[in-house]
């Protein structure tokens, strides 16, 4: 995140617990038995993902700028959700290269004379919150970037969690320090050995790693650092996605709850692929309790981009839904309707939102339902989860789509089902695997829309009535732009042509002079016919004349 008006920069991140028996926990595992015989795969993903949200407590810690002015109070934080707290930012020294500083405006020693920090975070504990410190942002030099020890960065960072006997911390890297692939493996060095300490000690240690993220997840070096740390032997608690300011890889219509979902789910599709990578495959339920979001609240740093409080209670709702392990929020100081005197709310500000909130607080909203404690992530360590492994088998019964075939050709728009998931082409493809592990969406022609829904079932072909356009004949010639239907499916004309069956558009897209009417489009045609409209314009009959000069010739 940025810093703004001076203030050290913005920045994001959250996991959970262990089981516990209940009637509600003996009564859900009777159901499953029976779901699980009459539904198949698809009821036991279910059943795993019901455990997996059951067993959990996510939580909320928003991040506060130590620094920032005014000074914000959040040890008197009302909101049940402000509670637990993530202290932002701890950061290098600018004369003394392993030093950690509050900003660079205040050693550990000066903010508890300054700003009384020590005393405020007890008074928070007496209330039975906690506090976790995030290192980095984007505004100054995170250690790992100016201290070239690995021994020294570990006692560096060691200093700030015996200070504050800390359970979490969060690491927030980003800009030219995201870059830095050699303080990348400093860093990750010095956190695993520091989380050794502490589990050796008996007082282990949650590491989050916050990473900028677009609507197509974690940037080349983002899934670079979550590798370092992997490889280092940290154990991660999760990665924490920077849900804001996605400048261009946004749709222009598109609102930030979509983009937030977007990011979010990338994300969690790149861990899983990470994750497999470094010996450790994991479900989909335990990665995403590995996935946590930070949304900025209100305006952000992209002028047009502004998350309001229905974006945010949206996303509440959907992050909930699929179980992530921790939300935040760029900040509680900013948690509140700029004033009377604060003109441009285009123009971000460290200590308002830019919204007009009424009565309700960002907190409150995003914070609904993570009832957890910042603690619990600690007490998690990862495990390799064989299940994680096992090749689903898709059913065609219970799958809304045709089922991805190897030998198949999918024009763009096409869905299908594959592995339990359903998926959409981003343009024609043959043998390309929709789950294919690139890290990049822009590698794989395919875009996961989301799992089959228990209960589904074949979703009926769309299709329309006879006479709705002329019947394909192999005898007749068609210009540019002229309709036909092949099989009850309605195929356009691209250039003048004869004798070119619509069937072989599937299998060469590029040289057929067919393409298939979008589901879409077609649907909206066969609304029209049914309400007794006129067919739309450029449907022509077959042509008797001669050919377009300007049509290329037919393949």
């Amino acid at each position: 995140m940025s810093s703004i008006a001076g203030a050290p920069a913005p920045v994001p991140r959250t996991p959970p617990t262990g089981p516990r028996l209940s009637w509600v926990r003996v009564l859900t595992a009777v159901a499953v038995v029976v779901a699980v015989a009459g539904g198949g795969l698809v009821g036991f993903s279910w059943w795993q993902s019901a455990q997996a949200s059951e067993t959990e407590h996510p939580f909320f810690a928003a991040y506060t700028d130590v620094t920032a002015t005014p000074t914000f109070s959040f040890e008197d934080v009302k909101s049940t959700a402000g509670r637990d707290v993530m202290l932002s930012f701890i950061v290098a020294d600018p004369d003394r290269a392993c030093t950690p500083t509050w900003g660079t405006a205040y050693t550990l020693d000066g903010a508890a004379d300054t700003l009384d920090l020590d005393r405020r975070i007890a008074r928070l504990e007496q209330q039975k919150g906690a506090v976790g410190a995030s290192f980095g942002g984007l505004a100054n030099d995170e250690l790992a970037t100016t201290c070239t020890t690995v021994s020294k960065l570990t006692g560096a960072y060691r200093s700030v969690v015996a200070r504050y006997d800390l359970s979490t911390i969060d690491l927030d890297v980003e800009g030219d320090d995201l870059a830095d692939h050699a303080a990348g493996v400093r860093r990750a060095e010095a956190v695993a050995a520091l989380q050794d300490e502490r589990r050796a000690s008996g007082h282990p240690l949650a590491v989050w790693l916050t990473l900028p993220a677009s609507t197509d997840g974690l940037t080349t070096d983002g899934t670079t650092a979550v590798t370092q740390m992997l490889k280092a032997g940290v154990d991660l608690a999760g990665v924490n996605a920077m849900t804001m300011d996605y400048g261009q890889s946004k749709g222009s219509g598109q609102t930030m709850y979509s983009a937030s979902v977007e990011a979010l789910q990338q994300t969690h599709r790149q861990l899983g692929i990470l994750y497999s990578r470094a010996g450790t495959p994991l479900t989909s339920a335990t990665l995403w309790r590995k996935v946590g979001a930070t949304p900025m609240i209100g305006q952000n740093d992209v002028q047009a981009e502004v998350f309001s409080l229905a974006d945010a209670a949206k996303f509440n709702a959907w992050t909930r839904q699929q179980g992530i392990g921790r939300m935040s929020m760029w900040s509680l100081n900013r948690d509140t309707t700029c004033g009377s005197n604060y003109v441009n709310l285009s123009r971000v500000s460290d200590s308002c939102s830019g919204v007009d909130q009424g009565a309700l607080l960002y907190a409150n909203v995003l914070g609904k339902g993570f009832s957890g404690k910042l603690v619990d992530a600690a007490t998690t360590v990862t495990t390799a989860e064989p299940s994680a492994t096992t090749v689903p088998t898709d059913d065609p019964s219970t799958s809304p789509y045709q089922i991805w075939d190897a030998d198949g050709s999918y024009l763009e728009g096409t869905k299908v089902v594959w592995h339990h998931d359903v998926y959409v082409a981003k343009w024609w493809t043959s043998g390309d695997l929709p789950d294919d592990p690139v890290l990049s969406s822009y590698e794989t022609p395919w875009s996961l829309v989301g799992p089959v829904l228990p209960g589904e079932k074949p979703v009926k072909a769309v299709t329309l009535p006879a006479g709705t356009y002329p019947a394909w004949s192999g005898t007749a010639t068609y210009d540019t732009a002229d309709r036909v239907l092949f099989g009850g499916v309605p195929y356009q004309a691209k250039w003048w042509n004869t004798g070119n069956s619509p069937e072989a558009s599937t299998s060469d897209p590029d040289g057929s002079p067919w393409v298939k009417l979008k589901d879409a489009e077609i649907a909206q045609i066969a609304a029209g016919v049914t309400a007794g409209s006129a067919a739309p314009t450029g449907e022509a009959t077959p042509s008797s004349g001669s050919r377009s000069s300007s049509a290329p010739a037919a393949g």
